[in-house]
């Protein structure tokens, strides 16, 4: 490792940033943050590893993934697949995506990335995880094809942040009941 590797590391705090992505309240574009909830509720989080629920916040997000030095998106990718498919993408191919089959908030996720090269704080690795949605219309509740992929979806999470080097263990289910509600997904069990 060199003077410059060392430098970077002490300026992005954060190892690891898991970011849910999506609106709630349109249907199968809410995955993202649920299936961040879900992990956050079922895993202890080690140190170095942060999950957020970004929603659709785009630009906003900036200083999040500036903190970061690798990124885990997570959110409704579309796809020629059936509904409720597990997508992993990385490397260019995340930024193609977020280009072009995103959800609504597509250009607000491809602003974030291409500004954050734009002023050199883009993570050293970005990842995307997701699922193909169904609808992506007015509702507070997914499709039963997310609905059913939804753990899948956590599962992949939960194993690319331990590809990363991160223990994950489960979190015992009398503690994981009496964790604070701190946002309307997790209130909704979302």
């Amino acid at each position: 490792m060199n003077g410059s590797e060392t430098r970077r590391e002490a300026e992005k705090p954060v190892g690891l940033l898991v970011l849910g992505l999506g609106n709630v309240i349109l249907g199968d574009d809410g995955l993202g943050a649920a299936a961040v909830a879900k992990v956050e509720s079922r895993y202890r989080i080690p140190e170095g590893v942060r999950l957020e629920d970004g929603g659709t916040l785009g630009l906003a997000l900036l200083d999040m993934i500036a903190e970061a030095r690798n990124v885990i998106l997570v959110d409704a990718v579309r796809t020629g697949d059936p509904p409720g498919t597990l997508v992993r993408l990385d490397g260019d191919d995340v930024m193609d995506a977020v280009r072009d089959r995103l959800s609504p908030h597509q250009v607000g996720v491809a602003d974030l990335l291409d500004v954050a090269r734009l002023i050199d704080c883009y993570p050293d690795k970005v990842t995307l995880l997701g699922l193909t949605p169904e609808t992506i219309d007015l509702a507070v509740v997914r499709s039963e094809a997310v609905e059913n992929g939804l753990d899948q979806l956590v599962d992949a999470v939960v194993s690319e942040v331990r590809a990363f080097g991160y223990e994950m263990d489960a979190e015992p289910e009398a503690e994981a009941g009496r964790r604070p509600v701190y946002n309307l997904v997790r209130h909704f069990g979302m």
